[in-house]
């Protein structure tokens, strides 16, 4: 049974990689910005993985689009995707929170003032505990 464990953290792997591979505009325009501790020291990881409910034959998991250990923060960048998947991340944010992980969601049209959404990150991230 453990084998079938190992599978699936081989697939979440992948799945993963291929989605840092093929980030949206959104994504890459603010990866560069806060990639390398570039925002208030903070280090964030984008495309990963977080599971949810698990047992030895298969994981469930969600990825986060940029995720910070050290204050325990989901950044989701929420493009047309996420107007047609409303239920989603209805179900998702509070499984996270029961994990202890804060979201801020940003919409991609913010985007259009980097330093206001650089801004707002670090002041979520600040008074986030």
């Amino acid at each position: 049974m453990a084998k079938s464990k190992n599978l699936d953290f081989g697939k979440i792997k992948k799945h993963n990689r291929e989605l840092r591979q093929n980030m949206t505009e959104s994504e890459n325009l603010l990866w560069k910005e806060i990639k390398n501790r570039k925002l208030s020291g903070f280090k964030f990881l984008r495309q990963h993985p977080i599971i949810y409910q698990g047992d030895l034959t298969r994981l469930n998991y969600f990825v986060a689009d940029f995720y910070c250990d050290e204050k325990k923060v989901v950044i989701e960048l929420d493009g047309p995707i996420h107007e047609s998947n409303k239920e989603y991340d209805d179900f998702r944010d509070p499984e996270l929170k029961n994990r202890g992980i804060n979201v801020l969601r940003i919409k991609n049209e913010e985007l259009i003032n980097i330093k206001n959404v650089l801004d707002k990150i670090e002041f979520y991230l600040l008074t986030t505990s």
